[in-house]
């Protein structure tokens, strides 16, 4: 009888190459159409990261000037 939670490998914990592991959530809202765009992209968790990443890196360099 198969193991219906899937094979031994799919119980480890993924590896991550990231300087800092993914570990926190947030909620946000947005319009429909934000949404809906933001689907469309090809990885849209790993997109909306990079975006707040860019716009957290565009205020440091604003503050640090």
């Amino acid at each position: 009888m198969p193991n219906p939670k899937g094979t031994p490998e799919n119980l480890k914990p993924i590896k991550s190459e990231r300087d800092e592991p993914l570990t926190e959530k947030m909620n946000i809202r947005m319009t429909k159409t934000m949404k809906e765009e933001v689907q469309q992209q090809d990885n849209p968790p790993e997109f909306c990261r990079e975006a707040i990443q860019e716009k957290l890196d565009r205020n440091k360099s604003k503050s640090s000037t």
